[in-house]
Formats: C-alpha cells, structure tokens, sequence
C-alpha cells in the first residue's frame, strides 16, 4: 500500500459481486483484520485531531477532512488494547457508509444514510480478494477482538482475517451519525433575542449589555447592539493612498470591505505594534448599511450591567470637543472600575475614511443591501471560548453575562461535587462549575484570564469557569455540522461542530442546556 493517502474504487464488474468479494485488511496488534473495499472511502496518514469532552474512550478525535469534520477512532481501544505510540506505518482507514452498504454484513444500516468516518489502525495489508466458499460466519469466534464486533472469517491458509461488522464499529465508536452539513433554522440576530430574553426575564429596561476593551491600559466600551462582531486582525491589510492617519487600511470580510481604524490614533494615544492580542471590533454606523472596524488592543468581556450605575458624561468634560466620543461613564466594583462608554455615533461624526475607501464601498453598496439580508439568515453568532488546547463556542443569545473569576469562592458543605463554590453576582447567589472539571480535564491554576461565563439552564442561573473568552463570531451555517454521535445517551453538550476550513479551526459547539444532566440541575436547585 502507498505511504500517502489513498482513493479506493470498487470493482468495475458487477457479475463478479455474487461469487467473490473484495476486502481491505490491516493490522492491529498481531491480528489481521479486513472491511469491504466497497465501503472504503480512502486511506491516510494520522492527521492533526480536535479532543471532544466525555466522548467515548474510543473516540481518538475529530479531524479535518477536505472541509468536512471527520470522527476518528481507535481500533485498539474498541478491541481493549493498550494504546501505542504512532509511527510512520500508523494509517486511518476512511470509511463511507453510503453506497457500499448491503454487503452482506449483519447489522448494517440501511436507508441511504451516508456516514463518513475514521479508524486508527497499526499499519495496512492489502487488499485481497475472498470467494464465498472462504468466507464463514463469527460464530463461536472469541480470540482476538470482541466477537459482536465480527462479521465473519476468512480462512486463509496463512491464518484468518476477521471482518469488521462496520456498521456495530460505528455504534460502539461514537461514530455513527453522519457528518453532513446541513442548514438549521435556529439563528437569531443578537440584538433581537437579547431584547426577547430580556422582555422575558422582566429586567430588559433596567440593564444594558456592553462590550469592552482595553486601550492604553484603559477601559473602554460600546453598547453590544452597535456591535456586529469581533475578529482577529489578519495578516494582511490594505492600505489607502493619501488616508487620514487613523485610518490603517481596508479588509475583505466575508465578501465586503470594511474599513479599520486605529483607535489609538483617533484619541491621540502612542501608537503600537499590532499582535494576536489585539482585536478588530466591528461597529455598525448609523442603521447599519455601512460598518467600520476600529482596531483595539484586546476585548475584555461582554459585560451586563444595571443602567444605576450608568452615569452621564459631566458637563464639565462633555462641553470639550476632545471629549465627543464619550458618552457615559459605567461605575463597577464599587467605582474601583471605571469603563467609559463610546458613542459610535459621534466616533467616526466627523471622520472620513479617505474618498478611495467610499469609492469602493459605494460599488459594492448595491449587491450589499440584497445580500445582507440573506446573511443574517445565513450565520449564526457565538461566543468562543477556551479549554485546554480546544475552541468551543456557544450561542451568543445564550450567554447572560461573563465576569472575572473573583479571587476566592465561597465553598458550601454538602453541595454536589461538581459545584466549585458560589458567588455573590449583584445581591444574587450564582453556583460556579468549573468547566475543566466537569470535562473531565486536567485542572488549571487560576488566573487573570480565566472568566465565569452564565448560563440559564431550566431556569437556573449558573456560572462555568472557562480558561479564556477569546471572540465574538459569525459563522455560516453551511460550515457548522452535526457532531458525531458522541454519547449514546444523549446528553453530550457538544451537539455540532464548526469546521472553519480556511482557518484551520475546529470549534465544539456547546447545548448549553446539556452542560448540566437533569439530576445535577435538580441536585442545583436543591442545593
């Protein structure tokens, strides 16, 4: 067999089917072990891999594959075989359970249900050619590999080769939805379903949601309904000729130009190198026909705060001109923390983005407004968040606020082991589930970067610490797709995955409401 990857094409004669089969087999530990040729999609290396929480052991990962999310598991750990470390002979056979089905195997799948999955193997045979007279059932068949996991034997005279029964390997592998994409009509703008959640939880006209950044060591922030997204600075930037200062250059963004600006610049501030820290906060001007991305040295958090502690800008300071961006000033921690709030109306008031920038944007002006439209209905938005060396999002609608991690948390005898502690979150008790814990993960130290993010999970207020919160994104939803079926109970928070294939990016999407069982919400309650 080749080194590199693999197409396999089944054989050209029909009339040869019924009177002889062909098999793929490899190796794992000392046995040999074959799958249909037919049901074989490819052959490839060990490929980079995405953990997934509370999966099945046997699940090694999730894989990129040509832009489709890939499930790869463990042969020897569905045989309960020790692990071993991976070689240059170590191969993932691709199986593609769609048109070679009905071959014959007992507890197939059928209905024209595609499923397209991996499996680890130590290293590849070939491929061979059985009659029907070699090929006996797995009856009475215990050595070697767990016999439910058998379709057959091929007796050879060199020793058997077991086939795999692909369709129970699927089952037992967590493996056995089909990874299609495929639209989901759950998507809702961010601005209309924070309003409905806050019209429903009766306290929309007493608290704003606000965005913040840092900037030169200060705290900054802009109402969240002006804010589109938030996205990392790329690696490449336009810039315009005879541009104002503030003004760095142009982007594409999903297909239209939009324009970033230096705020460091705008206020005056030294200017500093750009890093993977800093952060591109897309705001809508006006009725948000047109947008600009102003460029900060990082996003700190999305912030809910109560319009009490929202103070106007003093008149002394709002009669200056240099001043006119600022529109209010929100007192936290006492007045410890002081945020200023950005008025994005009056920040780019009197600023041009240089007549080349407007040029541009005015020939796209027209497919924009047709195409705007069709994709707000085509994204979805999530809050990205970090643990361990993975990427999980959640849906921006469902997240009611993310604090710091206080410094110490109050622990109360007798609660469920899962709780870390509890806060006071403004005069209310918020239980804290350290996320690393409840992924089964190894446990982190805390620091200034990890964040409590709060959830409502059936009608309980609960906070997860998280490593970090990195972005507020949009992603298409032909790039989001279900997850495998990773839990055959069907309580594993990770219901899809985002495959951002140009990005090299694979993100768990989390089902908030399955971050906690229905025990532990009422354990929650009780407790």
């Amino acid at each position: 067999m080749s080194n590199d990857a693999l197409a396999i094409a089944a054989p050209d004669d029909p009339s040869a089917v019924a009177h002889v089969r062909q098999f793929v087999t490899f190796h794992v530990e000392r046995e040999t072990y074959a799958v249909p040729l037919a049901e074989v999609q490819e052959i490839i290396r060990l490929p980079a891999m995405v953990d997934v929480p509370l999966a099945p052991p046997a699940l090694a990962g999730l894989a990129n594959l040509r832009g489709s999310v890939l499930p790869v598991a463990s042969l020897r750990r569905l045989f309960s075989l020790p692990d071993r470390t991976h070689d240059d002979a170590t191969r993932v056979v691709v199986i593609n359970r769609g048109a070679g089905q009905g071959a014959g195997q007992r507890g197939s799948q059928g209905g024209g249900h595609e499923t397209t999955s991996g499996f680890v193997v130590d290293r590849m045979a070939s491929v061979i050619t059985a009659e029907a007279g070699e090929i006996e059932g797995a009856d009475g068949l215990s050595a070697g590999a767990e016999a439910e996991l058998l379709a057959g034997v091929i007796k050879r005279a060199g020793g058997m080769v077991m086939i795999i029964d692909l369709g129970r390997l699927l089952q037992r592998s967590g493996s056995g939805r089909a990874t299609a994409g495929r639209s989901i009509d759950t998507a809702v703008e961010f601005g209309a379903a924070a309003s409905e959640r806050g019209a429903a939880e009766g306290g929309a006209s007493d608290e704003i949601q606000l965005v913040s950044f840092e900037l030169a060591g200060q705290e900054y922030a802009l109402p969240i309904e002006h804010v589109q997204e938030i996205v990392q600075v790329p690696e490449v930037v336009s810039e315009l000729p005879n541009a104002e200062a503030h003004v760095i250059g142009v982007i594409n963004l999903r297909d239209r130009l939009l324009p970033l600006v230096s705020l460091r610049t705008l206020f005056g501030l030294p200017a500093a190198p750009l890093g993977e820290q800093n952060r591109i906060v897309v705001v809508s001007l006006g009725d948000a026909s047109a947008s600009v991305g102003i460029v900060t040295d990082t996003v700190k958090e999305v912030l809910r705060v109560a319009r009490a502690v929202v103070d106007p800008l003093p008149d002394l300071l709002a009669n200056g001109s240099s001043l006119r961006e600022l529109e209010s000033i929100c007192r936290l921690n006492g007045g410890k923390r002081l945020v200023s709030i950005l008025s994005a109306g009056r920040l780019f008031a009197t600023t041009q983005l240089s007549d080349d920038s407007a040029v541009e944007e005015g020939t796209m002006q027209e497919t924009r407004g047709a195409t705007e439209v069709a994709r707000a209905d085509e994204e979805e938005q999530f809050v990205v968040f970090r643990l361990a060396d993975e990427e999980y999002g959640v849906p921006i609608e469902a997240v009611h606020e993310i604090v710091r991690v206080p410094e110490q948390l109050t622990h109360v005898p007798r609660t469920p082991d899962f709780i870390e502690g509890v806060v006071n979150l403004r005069g209310a008790v918020l239980p804290v589930v350290d996320q690393r814990r409840r992924f089964q993960l190894p446990d982190a130290e805390r620091n200034d970067r990890q964040r409590i993010m709060v959830f409502a999970i059936a009608g309980v207020r609960t906070g997860f610490i998280v490593d970090s919160v990195s972005e507020v994104l949009k992603i298409a939803r032909s790039a989001i797709v279900p997850a495998p079926d990773l839990a055959q109970d069907g309580d594993n928070a990770v219901e899809r995955i985002a495959n951002l294939a140009d990005a090299k990016r694979i993100i768990l999407m989390v089902n908030v409401d399955r971050l906690l069982s229905r025990h532990e919400v009422a354990d929650l309650k009780a407790a």
